[in-house]
């Protein structure tokens, strides 16, 4: 069985894109959702599709190994950052070496980087007239989105695009990109 912990910020819906995507298949279990937002709506998602869930704070996370002790119990064969906005900390990523991947809503290495995440991205692009964007599923390490690139997914943006109608073409791309893309690397 292999064993997925993910790490989410925000309103889960990627989190709970993959936690439904396996929840009927046999070999893969998301065993973990871990916050560090306690009002995150993705605690609630999670007590709702009955997953274990854990909110932590900034010491916990990077200044302690509080965080560590837990994957280390969890046993992850892969750790999915799907909304999660700290950097993580290099002492993780050393015991998870290319066993920690993440989702960035944006054409990477274009308009990644500390601060670019959600409507920052989408506004950038529009401001910038990009005739495209796109999904980038990456390995994390120790640089903001600068990890090896696992898997791109385009979409065209229109002269008459708003930052939220980009905003929902990737959100289209995620639902159907992420969750596959998890499997094959879970089954390589």
């Amino acid at each position: 069985m292999k064993r997925v912990v993910i790490f989410a910020s925000g309103s889960g819906s990627n989190a709970e894109n993959l936690i439904k995507f396996f929840h009927n298949i046999d070999n893969v279990s998301v065993i973990q959702v871990l916050t560090n937002n306690p009002h995150a709506k993705v605690l609630d998602r999670c007590k709702r599709l009955n997953i274990s869930a854990l909110s932590f704070n900034r010491v916990a996370f990077s200044k302690s190994e509080d965080v560590l002790n837990i994957l280390k119990i969890q046993n992850p064969d892969l750790i999915i950052l799907a909304g999660f906005l700290w950097k993580f900390p290099e002492f993780i990523l050393n015991n998870y070496e290319n066993k920690v991947i993440n989702i960035h809503p944006a054409l990477l290495p274009k308009y990644g980087g500390k601060g670019m995440y959600g409507m920052h991205v989408h506004n950038a692009i529009v401001a910038n007239n990009e005739k495209e964007s796109g999904i980038t599923i990456h390995y994390v390490n120790e640089n903001y989105d600068e990890g090896a690139i696992i898997f791109q997914a385009k979409c065209d943006v229109l002269p008459t695009d708003t930052p939220e109608d980009v905003a929902s073409k990737i959100h289209l791309l995620e639902m159907e990109h992420f969750p596959k893309v998890v499997n094959d690397l879970l089954n390589e």
